[in-house]
């Protein structure tokens, strides 16, 4: 079994791809205000398995080419960045969002589903 080596930060370029994904979800202001929260967050640590059904993701396979990307990448030992989380409200039925890192989630699934992966969580006011 191979393991998955992780940065201690997000690197600089996750949050304008956050930014992008998550501007299809809401506006401007609200991104922005996440994008900062993202920033400033601690990193805590999940389970690959528990990040995928909170999400409501299936897994990619490995033949997914940015999947295999990274896979490559663990088997070289080279580190890859925490993922970054807009946390779901399970009351509601909103799930989590992947808002960057939904390869490195699926990369790390496939050496164990159990790997704890470094995130950072933003919470959305209402």
């Amino acid at each position: 079994m191979l393991s998955v080596k992780w940065l201690e930060k997000p690197e600089a370029h996750d949050f304008p791809a956050a930014a992008d994904y998550l501007a299809m979800l809401a506006d401007s202001a609200t991104v922005k205000k996440v994008i900062k929260k993202l920033k400033a967050g601690p990193v805590a640590h999940r389970k690959a398995k528990d990040i995928l059904r909170a999400a409501r993701l299936g897994l990619l396979p490995v033949d997914n080419p940015h999947v295999a990307a990274d896979l490559t990448k663990i088997e070289k030992g080279q580190p890859l960045s925490p993922i970054l989380l807009v946390r779901g409200d399970f009351p509601t039925g909103v799930p989590l969002q992947i808002a960057d890192g939904y390869h490195r989630v699926c990369a790390s699934y496939h050496t164990d589903e159990n790997t704890d992966i470094p995130v950072v969580i933003a919470a959305v006011s209402r």
